[in-house]
């Protein structure tokens, strides 16, 4: 990110979110921004995942600016690049871990034999191969949690950006998807989480502080 800022309307003017963020993020890091609510980082975490763009300043993936694309190169590289996870975990209660998993496939196509097994080697990955059967409603908060990882990462994403991913969750269960993300970071996976939970700090390779729309190291 080179120079973003975002603003909004409201009824008293626009409002800055963030006021000038420079942010590179290397490949291999894990990243962890931390900040009090209302402090843009929620923001930030979008446009890294390319669901919205800056008001001023540039995005750039490997060097390629992506605000310029097309719709549809935009839509792709989305979907192949960026993985994300958010802290409500936006499963389909009654399908099972495998399905949900599954889902992330609807749009790129692909042979079914293939994305399936790509589905079960996700869920393995965050170590629930065993509830692949088993419907979301009747997964713990922790499991969801990993499922909707697995879910992100089933594309094989060159990024995973987290939302607060453990702030509905009891401690045991945060701990068990923090190791999860420090499994797949040691596995190469570029990791950006933002949170307001500085006991989270000890996973990241490099921590960053947003407040009142501006980033600190």
């Amino acid at each position: 990110m080179d120079g973003v800022c975002k603003s909004f309307p409201s009824p008293a003017g626009r409002v800055e979110v963030l006021k000038g963020v420079d942010l590179e993020i290397r490949r291999g890091e894990f990243v962890m921004i931390t900040g009090p609510s209302g402090s843009g980082k929620t923001t930030l975490l979008h446009i890294g995942a390319l669901l919205d763009f800056p008001t001023v300043g540039r995005v750039l993936f490997d060097g390629q600016e992506v605000s310029g694309l097309e719709e549809d190169r935009l839509c792709g590289l989305r979907k192949r690049t960026v993985g994300v996870v958010f802290q409500r975990f936006c499963l389909l209660s009654r399908r099972t871990a495998l399905e949900n998993v599954l889902f992330r496939f609807r749009y790129v196509g692909g042979e079914d034999r293939e994305n399936r097994r790509a589905a079960v080697e996700a869920l393995e990955t965050v170590g629930l191969a065993e509830a692949a059967d088993r419907p979301a409603r009747v997964l713990s908060a922790g499991e969801m949690q990993r499922v909707a990882i697995a879910r992100a990462i089933a594309l094989r994403p060159d990024l995973l950006l987290a939302d607060e991913p453990t702030g509905n969750l009891d401690a045991a269960s945060a701990v068990s998807v923090m190791e999860c993300f420090r499994r797949l970071n040691e596995a190469g996976l570029t990791v950006l989480l933002v949170t307001h939970n500085e006991g989270l700090l000890r996973y990241a390779s490099r921590h960053l502080v947003c407040a009142e729309g501006v980033l600190k190291s």
